[in-house]
């Protein structure tokens, strides 16, 4: 079975979706889609930028989840469909849209407001994150409870063996760094992110984006998606819309979602969209199956070449 993998909020970079547009007609659609959709021209800030607007959370995220639609319904004229998805943190949206669950404009309109949403609340409530290199998420999340004493954080994604993400208050996540790198971590490194995401200090967000949620038509998926929240493979409209609510407060299980994945049966995967930072974690989580980039015009050729020939 082939699994598919969205990328989340980080992979954007100016120039994203021009080769796309040039190579195929679908791509090309899809980027003028979202233009009317959004009302404003999205695809030249993803093809000119400047950088420093395209990444802007609440323009990110919406640029994000073009290309990687734009990535799927190539993929999907080449032959190339999955049998189960999911997407870390805002890639979810993107499963959303792969699985049926929701149609592409409602996905960009939500994904438009859940950054706006965001950006808003970070702005408000300050705060960062980091990743802590080399210590598992037991011992990060002794660390967090300890760091309490100077403020909130929180482990906001289980990424990888020795790769955990920690989120929260400035001053916590500075203790939390600290504490991680006397308790022999390889390295905690701030992240270059506007605000403590998928912690509670989100829940203004979350509490808006619900409502809009709630308004928005979520349909039953036509294959699994895996949720971020607790690794579930849901179908259920209903539960989905909950999950996509929940995640942005939760922690990105990461690990599990992989793992839910390949005991289910997934044997080969794509990572579909901008860069390959999921099929990197992948290695790691499950090293002997296979997995293929495909985010720019050579590499879905490729992509769905390599699916169709080794689909029994």
């Amino acid at each position: 079975m082939i699994g598919f993998l969205f990328p989340g909020q980080g992979s954007q970079v100016v120039g994203m979706g021009a080769d796309l547009a040039a190579a195929f007609p679908t791509a090309r659609a899809t980027f003028e889609e979202a233009d009317h959709v959004l009302g404003w021209a999205l695809s030249r800030l993803m093809q000119e930028g400047p950088a420093e607007e395209l990444t802007a959370t609440a323009n990110a995220q919406p640029a994000l989840l073009a290309h990687s639609v734009a990535c799927l319904r190539v993929l999907a004229e080449l032959g190339a469909a999955p049998g189960m998805v999911a997407g870390h943190s805002l890639g979810e949206w993107s499963a959303c849209v792969a699985a049926a669950a929701l149609d592409f404009p409602t996905a960009l309109r939500l994904v438009r407001a859940r950054g706006q949403f965001m950006a808003e609340a970070a702005l408000r409530q300050g705060g960062g994150m980091a990743a802590i290199l080399g210590l598992e998420e037991p011992q990060v999340r002794a660390l967090c409870t300890q760091a309490q004493e100077v403020g909130l954080v929180r482990v906001a994604n289980s990424n990888a063996p020795g790769q955990v993400v920690v989120s929260g208050e400035e001053a916590a996540v500075d203790r939390a760094c600290a504490l991680a790198k006397e308790s022999g971590a390889k390295g905690a490194v701030r992240l270059r992110v506007s605000g403590p995401f998928h912690t509670p200090l989100m829940a203004e967000a979350q509490e808006r984006l619900a409502g809009e949620l709630a308004a928005a038509e979520v349909a039953d998926a036509h294959v699994p998606l895996v949720s971020n929240v607790d690794a579930r493979a849901r179908t259920s409209g209903s539960e989905i819309r909950r999950a996509l609510t929940e995640q942005v407060t939760g922690t990105v299980r990461w690990q599990e979602c992989v793992h839910a994945m390949t005991a289910a049966g997934v044997d080969r995967f794509a990572e579909v969209g901008l860069g390959n930072v999921l099929a990197g974690l992948l290695r790691r989580l499950a090293p002997a199956v296979p997995c293929w980039a495909a985010g720019t015009a050579e590499t879905i050729r490729e992509t769905a070449e390599q699916l169709r020939s080794e689909t029994p």
